[in-house]
């Protein structure tokens, strides 16, 4: 009895302990980052941008060592269920952070690093706040552009050439911004006069800062964008917070290939003979691929366009909102969610997102954003884009951003209350992404849209599973743009405008095209789990509504939480 009562002290004395260290390295965290505490809803910094100096960046990692140092004296055994899991999220993001500056040194290679675009529009695009206020934070904001650029111009040596071509894009979108919503605010708000000064000095960087990267980095860049073997092994393994090594995750993902192309054959046939009734020819009734590429094609011919695609993922929020609370599959919230489409400075690398409020926010907003065609592409190039994103596969688009994907998942793990915003601020890629890709495994497994939006999941799904085979591969094994493309057209089904905008996003990115995959799999895993342990008598609303309790931590950690 007095040994137990002795551990219950030493267990309280250890909760206090981390408690009291997570709480102040998430104060002088938000701190030091004060355009990422603006994005989480912290809003005592919206008058400051990043640090971007070597200096900056050297606080930076005497920062997260000193933390590290200071959380592994703390005994993680005798701390409560929550918390342990806790300062484990917080042990990995430190140790993730340190790999950041010190082995992957984007800084050094990256121009997108020092977009400021999100800066700005995050002061303005949610209501947060009195406008008035806002404006006048985003004014000293504004002012310190010009360090961010001479902080650019210091420290990027020699980038990939990609990275400097889409940095230049982007960079023309924040003058955009500055010019257009930026100037519609200030007029809104009478202070044309007052943000004028601010708004001149800004846009001379910023264009001083493009004719940099067009005239001087980029006949510069020459850097590889491939990280490597060894880079790509320890990034995958913070990324994914997943001990599945590459090895490991190619040979799943290779068989899942296949699996789910045989399941779409299976869909297509019968698709086929609608669409084609006259085709007799056993040769190639029997063909996979010919099957599924018809089937495919003629799906293609039902699509938006620029001026249709927000209105109709509009409607399409709608229906399967109706049909998720028809079918009891997880408890909807309340929260509004718009769309809209995406700002320009964010474009170049993703066709949609779910953006958020943040954990430390009041005000609720939330925003599914679509991305139209760049105006520098050619109709054709356009045309094989809205192919792609045709009426159906639209439809599961929105399955994954919005609902039942991001936009509920997130809601639900905004609910989750611990002793620390640990988990709130630091949540996990894969088990975000793997929610979303399995909504759409759950909405057509229902019946959600019939055939023809199954044919779009399951196309969406070979769309995951060769985003992680080719991110391994282009990264770790050399895999051509060519060979990259021939894949996802040959394998995926994809068009040539999505498989292109997937090279681009390769190149810039590595390891958050395989969060997908992973994610998917690991939440896959947990309802086969939930099912065995119930012996197959599940309700899914209350299996979901429960997976979804614990906030958004990796997946092992909600398998952990529920006892599986």
């Amino acid at each position: 009895m007095q040994n137990a009562t002795v551990f219950s002290l030493n267990k309280d004395t250890a909760d206090k302990q981390f408690e009291a260290l997570a709480n102040k390295y998430i104060a002088e965290l938000l701190e030091m980052n004060p355009e990422w505490a603006t994005n989480l809803g912290e809003h005592r910094y919206d008058n400051r941008l990043n640090d971007y100096s070597l200096a900056g960046i050297k606080k930076a990692r005497d920062f997260n060592e000193s933390y590290l140092t200071q959380l592994k004296k703390i005994q993680f055994d005798k701390l409560s269920k929550v918390n342990n899991i806790d300062a484990r999220i917080m042990r990995d993001n430190l140790e993730y952070n340190l790999f950041q500056i010190d082995i992957l040194r984007e800084y050094e290679w990256n121009p997108m690093y020092y977009n400021i675009g999100t800066a700005i529009n995050n002061l303005i695009a949610r209501d947060f706040a009195p406008l008035k206020e806002r404006l006048t934070n985003t004014k000293a904001r504004l002012e310190q552009i010009p360090e961010v650029v001479a902080a650019a111009k210091t420290n990027l040596k020699n980038p990939p050439r990609i990275h400097t071509e889409t940095a230049i894009a982007q960079n023309k979108g924040v003058i955009g911004l500055i010019k257009g919503d930026l100037q519609m605010f200030a007029d809104q708000a009478g202070m044309k006069a007052d943000l004028a000064p601010s708004q001149t000095k800004a846009i001379a960087a910023l264009e001083d800062y493009g004719n940099w990267l067009e005239k001087d980095l980029l006949p510069r860049s020459n850097g590889d964008f491939r990280i490597g073997d060894a880079k790509y092994r320890q990034k995958l393994r913070f990324a994914l917070e997943s001990d599945l090594p590459k090895e490991e995750l190619l040979k799943r993902a290779e068989a899942d290939l296949r699996a789910a192309q045989n399941t779409m054959f299976e869909i297509a046939l019968p698709l086929y003979k609608k669409y084609f009734p006259n085709e007799k020819d056993a040769t190639k009734l029997s063909n996979k691929k010919t099957v599924i590429k018809a089937v495919l094609d003629k799906l293609a011919a039902t699509r938006p366009t620029n001026e249709t695609i927000v209105g109709r993922a509009t409607e399409n929020l709608k229906e399967t909102t109706d049909f998720v609370r028809a079918n009891r599959l997880v408890t909807v919230p309340n929260e509004p969610v718009k769309v809209i489409v995406m700002p320009e400075f964010a474009r170049g690398a993703s066709v949609a997102y779910f953006d958020s409020a943040g954990p430390f926010e009041k005000k609720n907003e939330t925003f599914y954003a679509i991305s139209p065609t760049p105006k520098d592409w050619t109709p054709t190039r356009s045309e094989s884009f809205f192919r792609e994103y045709n009426d159906y596969m639209l439809q599961d688009l929105t399955v994954h951003e919005a609902m039942p994907g991001h936009y509920l998942q997130i809601m639900h793990s905004n609910k989750f209350k611990a002793p620390t915003m640990i988990r709130a601020i630091f949540g996990s890629g894969s088990f975000v992404e793997g929610w979303a890709v399995y909504a759409e495994q759950l909405m057509a497994e229902k019946g959600y849209g019939g055939a023809e939006v199954q044919m779009q999941q399951l196309k969406m799904k070979l769309r995951v599973i060769i985003n992680s085979i080719i991110d391994q591969k282009i990264h770790t094994a050399g895999m051509t743009e060519k060979e990259a493309v021939d894949f996802m057209m040959n394998e995926g089904f994809q068009e040539e405008g999505e498989a292109v905008g997937k090279w681009k996003r390769a190149q810039l990115s590595s390891t958050q095209l395989s969060t997908y995959y992973v994610g998917s799999v690991e939440v896959n895993d947990i309802r086969k789990a939930y099912e065995a342990k119930n012996k197959g008598k599940v309700d899914l609303q209350k299996l979901h509504d429960e997976m979804l309790s614990f906030g958004s931590p990796a997946a092992k950690y909600v398998k952990e939480m529920m006892n599986l």
